[in-house]
């Protein structure tokens, strides 16, 4: 089975295909900063009715599953309910009250990111040492923070980038620190498995740096943020 992790790219699309719908499941993420934000939470989308019946199980229905708006067939429910474990990992209903009113806004509110990132994007481009993400043609992405690169740059000079930014007012978390901060842990920070060395992926880790675009942003204070960027990366790249 497919599950398609939309945890950051609700209200996005491929080739025209809305995220979430490439697998058997997509899987959207509801918390702080997310594209529709209830505090904590997520939710579970599929056209599979077996798949749909299992995770109305795992989610803590126990036998009241017909109460479930978007349940299948009852008949579909007697192959799993006494081999499925409840593991209650069902949303309040408070929270999907606070919920559904964004659903209405959601197309809206996504061109307005879209317009944010384009924003910092153009303050961005060309800037020495930095490297951006180049957006395919197929791409039509939504992003509620934005991502660069400051590949191959001694630790010590993308520190002191993080600290010039801080200092003017914007916070860039940086997935290359010694320790994790934030959302900042990487797989060497999950040491509750066992992990292989992963020295490509280490060195993209250790010069990339990301920064929130909330809608409180106007495009204005993108430019404002994005030329301070610029200023403290350029004063600072490697000769």
């Amino acid at each position: 089975v497919v599950i398609e992790d939309c945890a950051h790219t609700m209200g996005a699309r491929w080739n025209g295909v809305m995220s979430g719908r490439h697998g058997a499941i997509g899987a959207y993420s509801t918390q702080t900063y997310k594209h529709l934000n209830s505090g904590e939470g997520g939710l579970l989308i599929t056209d599979d009715a077996d798949l749909a019946a299992k995770m109305i199980f795992l989610s803590g229905s126990y036998m009241l599953y017909g109460r479930n708006g978007t349940a299948p067939d009852a008949a579909v429910f007697e192959a799993v309910k006494y081999t499925t474990p409840n593991i209650s990992g069902r949303m309040d209903n408070l929270r999907a009250a606070v919920l559904r009113p964004q659903l209405a806004r959601l197309d809206a509110q996504c061109a307005r990111w879209r317009a944010r990132y384009r924003a910092m994007e153009e303050a961005l481009r060309g800037t020495p040492g930095m490297t951006l993400i180049e957006r395919p043609e197929k791409e039509e992405h939504v992003m509620s923070s934005f991502q660069f690169l400051l590949l191959d740059w001694p630790a010590e000079a993308v520190r002191a980038v993080v600290e010039g930014c801080a200092a003017r007012g914007v916070e860039l978390k940086w997935f290359g620190a010694p320790e994790p901060t934030g959302f900042t842990s990487r797989y060497d920070s999950w040491r509750y498995a066992e992990s292989a060395p992963m020295p490509r992926t280490d060195r993209v880790l250790a010069g990339l740096l990301d920064m929130r675009l909330p809608l409180t942003f106007s495009l204005k204070d993108c430019a404002t943020i994005g030329r301070i960027v610029r200023e403290e990366v350029t004063e600072r790249a490697p000769a």
